[in-house]
């Protein structure tokens, strides 16, 4: 995985993601608030420990991108699609972390230079946010 931090708003730094991925004429399908189920079904387990102030997930995907990277192994499918998390850990209310899991770069020359154009997407996304 790669993690970022950057000092500021929750909310402010999870906009920053959003518009990197937008900016790029990507959409974002899906966004899991990660944080707020953990703490609604820890509530129901019986624990009540904070993992996260705050934390969510945005989904997304390139249709270029990952094309390529399907086109060259179709396996690759399991790549697909992105996330890249915002979050906040209890005790650093001011620490916002951005994360995303890295591709394993696997198969065929084509299929490590597709799965690495991923990397270079999600890296560049943060990257953008970060600013």
């Amino acid at each position: 995985m790669a993690v970022f931090t950057k000092t500021g708003k929750f909310e402010d730094v999870r906009d920053d993601v959003e518009m990197a991925i937008t900016g790029r004429g990507l959409v974002v399908n899906n966004v899991s608030h990660v944080g707020e189920m953990l703490e609604r079904t820890g509530k129901d387990l019986g624990d009540d420990r904070q993992i996260y102030l705050k934390a969510e997930a945005l989904e997304f995907c390139s249709a270029v991108v990952s094309r390529k990277m399907m086109e060259t192994d179709p396996d690759n499918i399991v790549f697909c699609p992105y996330i890249i998390s915002v979050y906040v850990l209890p005790g650093k209310p001011n620490e916002v972390r951005i994360a995303y899991r890295k591709p394993q770069i696997v198969g065929s020359q084509a299929s490590q230079a597709a799965l690495k154009a991923v990397d270079e997407l999600l890296s560049g996304i943060v990257k953008d946010a970060l600013q």
